[in-house]
């Protein structure tokens, strides 16, 4: 299925939220604040336990509560497009997007000019969004926001090409959608005939292997911008990265060696070999206070130019984050951490440790 989606084309908005009260509403108002507003809203409830329901009844939305749903955010998906698809036509849309995402006005608009050719999917280039109220936890998500700083700017780079549609929002074509499905069903991709393979780790990560085996093409255009959460602990950190480090890992497994999965794993490559290369920093860190540290005045040289990177690379989030930047060697505390994680995946994949969302 190629070309874009006619002027006529519905566009449905999908919530999917768990306990999503506090930031609703302001999701729900950016929804209403698109130069294109979405057609129809549904805030699909999964297992809620606090006012999520009744938080989105007062905003006038359709609300849809899970029944029954252990598979988290693609189980709760997959429950509603069940219901939903077979009353779309195949050029019609639909917007999927978390409940603590907030997109700019012109998002579905430029998502819409985006579909040409054989686009699939189009995700949207965030931004992290800042709201602890704690110094600790501030400087937890001024790293993260620094980090996707980055991501967007690769993306600007390669002019919206990407690997991954992202699951903080991301637009559909229902056709498309129903050739998963068909795709699902006759073997061509793994996983049960819904839209979503709901045994996975990262079912966002997996529908886009899903569409480049299919032959689609995906993009995230400069247009389509948002602002999203970000952990504010360490702790809770760790445990979405280890969530998308894993499950990226066996989403690849699943999907083996091919010429649409080969720079994925020219990336797993690279991220162990990141692991490998902190891992001697740190060894020979260890070695030079022990042996005592001497300055050679290549690698300070070297040192300085990593560090303009860093600080160049974030300068469109302000002075502030430049300078957060700056501080080298405590951001690079930051990328250990990550390293650390990434080497934590790989560990609990080896050992088939139990996986948790």
């Amino acid at each position: 299925m190629t070309g874009e989606p006619t002027p006529a084309a519905t566009v449905v908005a999908l919530v999917p939220a768990h306990n999503e009260e506090g930031s609703l509403p302001s999701a729900l108002a950016a929804l209403r604040k698109q130069t294109r507003r979405p057609d129809h809203i549904i805030v699909i409830a999964d297992n809620c336990t606090d006012r999520t329901v009744e938080v989105a009844r007062a905003q006038h939305v359709e609300v849809y509560e899970t029944v029954g749903n252990r598979d988290k955010k693609a189980g709760a998906l997959n429950q509603v497009l069940d219901l939903l698809l077979p009353s779309l036509r195949d050029d019609d849309v639909v917007l999927v997007q978390d409940a603590d995402s907030y997109l700019d006005p012109g998002f579905i608009t430029a998502g819409l000019r985006a579909y040409a050719g054989n686009v699939g999917g189009v995700g949207g280039v965030f931004r992290g969004r800042i709201d602890s109220e704690t110094p600790w936890g501030r400087l937890v998500e001024w790293f993260q926001a620094n980090e996707y700083a980055r991501y967007e700017l690769d993306i600007r780079r390669q002019r919206g090409k990407v690997l991954v549609l992202t699951g903080t929002a991301t637009l559909l074509r229902v056709g498309v959608l129903r050739e998963v499905i068909r795709a699902r069903q006759d073997g061509r991709l793994p996983g049960e005939p819904r839209v979503y393979d709901t045994r996975v780790l990262t079912e966002d990560n997996e529908l886009s292997f899903a569409l480049l085996r299919l032959g689609y093409r995906l993009r995230s255009p400069a247009g389509c911008t948002l602002t999203t959460e970000t952990m504010q602990s360490w702790r809770t950190l760790a445990n979405q990265r280890l969530r998308w480090k894993r499950g990226a890992l066996e989403n690849l497994l699943d999907y083996g060696w091919s010429r649409t999965t080969r720079s994925y794993w020219g990336r797993q490559a690279l991220g162990a070999v990141g692991v490998l290369i902190t891992l001697a920093y740190l060894v020979s860190l260890v070695w030079g206070v022990v042996n005592g540290l001497q300055f050679h005045g290549f690698w300070l040289g070297v040192t300085v130019l990593f560090m303009l990177e860093r600080v160049v690379t974030v300068r469109r989030r302000g002075k502030l984050a430049m300078a957060v930047a700056a501080t080298l060697f405590v951001e690079m505390i930051y990328d250990m951490f990550l390293q650390g994680v990434q080497a934590t995946a790989y560990l609990h994949a080896a050992t088939g440790r139990e996986r948790r969302w």
